[in-house]
């Protein structure tokens, strides 16, 4: 009986309203079944109770044409290249010689590409306070990443930030010029320690305007990051645009 209803319910949606009659004229003997309606001889009078339009369509053209299989592969593969450099560096953390000196390093996934980050602590600072000189302890970091990063293909921009705490020294420097000014340290250490000079495509300073912390005069916020830039790619169109 159950079986027998849940026919009638799936029936009842599937058909039409006259597939409907058609059928209940065919289980009422008192009625004649009409042959007019169709080319059959059954309860639906030849016609189907499935739709004729396809239940799958096809992609929009526009659609297909914005996707491009190779730029998907070569996306695959930056991921790839990305966790692999992540996954070195966290092996050179843990090369160090102690867990101290392992925190100063991080990686993050951002939409820019991976950053790497050296970042300063209240107890051993990576530069003098107010000033570009890097610490031995920023000379070593610098140093333990230089040759994972030399693996790496990417362009590279390297990133000075600092805290919020007001800094004016003579003739207007600032927190701009001095996260510029460490920034510009680092990329010449590293390329001193082994990262090929071509890869550093920008030196930027950002001064307190990206904090790490919630609070904005926190060690943490004064830091180093080396941002290995995810390659650009033109969509379809764009390439078959060029000469």
């Amino acid at each position: 009986a159950m079986m027998a209803f849940f026919l009638l319910m799936w029936l009842l949606n599937a058909t039409t309203e006259d597939q409907r009659k058609g059928l209940a004229d065919y289980f009422d003997p008192s009625i004649p079944v009409s042959r007019i309606s169709g080319g059959g001889d059954g309860a639906l009078n030849g016609e189907s109770i499935f739709s004729k339009s396809p239940m799958l369509r096809d992609a929009p053209e526009d659609a297909l044409e914005r996707f491009d299989p190779a730029a998907f592969d070569a996306e695959r593969a930056d991921d790839r290249a990305f966790n692999d450099l992540a996954e070195q560096i966290q092996d050179t953390k843990k090369a160090l010689a102690s867990d101290d000196l392992a925190s100063h390093i991080q990686t993050r996934m951002t939409p820019e590409g991976l950053v790497v980050e050296l970042i300063d602590q209240a107890s051993t600072p990576l530069f003098a306070v107010g000033s570009s000189e890097p610490s031995a302890l920023m000379k070593q970091l610098l140093r333990a990443i230089a040759p994972v990063l030399a693996t790496a293909t990417n362009d590279m921009q390297i990133i000075g930030h600092t805290d919020a705490r007001a800094y004016s020294g003579a003739g207007g420097y600032t927190n701009w010029e001095l996260s510029a000014d460490r920034a510009s340290v680092a990329r010449r250490l590293l390329v001193e320690y082994g990262l090929p000079a071509d890869q550093v495509v920008g030196v930027v300073g950002r001064a307190a305007t990206e904090p790490l912390s919630d609070d904005p005069f926190a060690a943490q916020n004064r830091r180093i990051a080396v941002l290995l830039k995810t390659p650009e790619r033109a969509g379809p169109k764009a390439r078959a645009a060029r000469p």
